[in-house]
């Protein structure tokens, strides 16, 4: 069974910075996909960013220009660094990843962190 594991969620002020972790762990061979979804109360999950095994990155039109998704494959683990934030980032953040473990194809999600953006 993978689990994924997130940190660095909290309170910010407009305009700040806070960069997110997940790590993956279990008994991985390869992980292809790795993403971001945030989610507010009453709304759908929606998809943040992603990153592929080869480094192609994917954004929401919404914060193009202002986060980052990265990943360090050596320490299963994906990054979102969130810049300029606005207060209409305020939400739970999800990592997800998905790939092959010992067990077979896995598709796992992070419990989530709270990010919230006020002043």
């Amino acid at each position: 069974q993978v689990q994924l594991v997130e940190s660095g969620g909290g309170l910010v002020q407009p305009g700040g910075s806070l960069r997110l972790s997940c790590a993956a762990s279990g008994n991985i061979f390869t992980i292809h996909a790795m993403s971001w979804y945030r989610q507010t109360p009453g709304n759908r999950r929606e998809l943040v960013a992603t990153i592929s095994s080869g480094g192609t990155t994917n954004y929401a039109d919404s914060v193009k220009g202002r986060f980052t998704i990265s990943r360090a494959d050596a320490k299963n683990t994906v990054y979102l660094q969130m810049n300029s934030l606005k207060p209409e980032d305020t939400a739970v953040y999800y990592c997800n990843a998905a790939g092959q473990a010992v067990r077979g194809p896995f598709n796992s999600w992070g419990q989530g962190t709270q990010v919230t953006v006020s002043s």
